[in-house]
């Protein structure tokens, strides 16, 4: 069985990237969308069988655009993958080094080379909207002098000359994908150890802690805990909580404490934890 594919970006992007480290073979059509809106737009009305969609960068940190849409959309989260982001230089064949007058990318791209880029003084550093779609252009429009920071699949699907690898300045820069699907379809991972929760407190002291001395108590490890404004109030808050759990039943347990403190609880997803090696 194959799986068709939202993601945010374009052939050859990161996000295409991590749906094949995700997937393997059973990687379907692959849908380019401009937007994470769009991503869940598809998955939402069956355009396309699920989504990967950035939620946080080990160095940037939360994406949180992307966790409003989790918390509005009536989509599960059914997986993750982790993907060691990778920047090279590339240009078309025959380029060297010493031919660069330009460097085009995403802006955090150009951001995550500032050792390399600093070596180069003279180069024009020019922002973009995409890394892959940087290198698309370059081949298509046939630029000489001008190089793109991208990942390696790009540089294959698009026939350029990788001139640098790795240029990157943090070797342990991590982006983290979570899969989405149709919340009505949606099929229980096996051997599920993860859990991604929402919820809000009572607006008095000590409710958030109360919350999170129940998760301990079950044995469970918060491994995220990231806050948003609750919409028509002042100063009053919603929680996405990553939980990650030995036992099936010692999540079950939480969410019965939890639903005695939370004022609302929902579960967005139950899935298997995702490796960073």
């Amino acid at each position: 069985m194959t799986h068709s594919v939202a993601i945010q970006g374009f052939a050859g992007s990161f996000h295409q990237i991590a749906a094949q480290r995700y997937f393997g073979p059973a990687l379907g059509p692959v849908h380019p969308c401009a937007t994470f809106a769009e991503v869940v737009r598809q998955v939402a009305t069956g355009a396309a069988g699920c989504g990967l969609m950035a939620i946080e960068n080990s160095i940037a940190g939360s994406i949180l655009p992307n966790y409003r849409l989790l918390q509005e959309a009536e989509l599960r989260i059914t997986g993750e993958v982790y993907l060691q982001i990778r920047q090279h230089l590339m240009a078309l064949p025959g380029q060297a080094l010493a031919d660069i007058r330009e460097v085009r990318s995403h802006p955090m791209a150009l951001l995550q080379c500032p050792d390399f880029l600093g070596r180069h003084p003279h180069w024009r550093l020019v922002e973009t909207e995409d890394t892959a779609l940087s290198a698309q252009r370059i081949r298509e429009e046939q630029l000489p002098g001008v190089a793109a920071v991208a990942g390696e699949l790009a540089a294959e699907l698009f026939g350029l000359d990788i001139l640098a690898a790795d240029i990157h300045s943090a070797a342990d820069n991590y982006t983290r994908f979570l899969v989405v699907e149709p919340a009505g379809g949606a099929a229980a991972a096996e051997a599920s150890n993860k859990a991604s929760l929402y919820f809000h407190t009572a607006h008095r002291r000590g409710a958030l802690a109360e919350v999170l001395s129940r998760v301990a108590d079950c044995g469970l490890n918060l491994s995220k805990l990231q806050s948003f404004p609750r919409p028509g109030t002042a100063w009053q808050y919603y929680f996405h909580a990553d939980v990650e759990f030995a036992q099936a039943a010692d999540l079950h347990r939480a969410l019965a404490a939890l639903d005695e403190v939370a004022e609302s609880l929902r579960v967005l997803g139950v899935y298997r934890k995702g490796q960073t090696h």
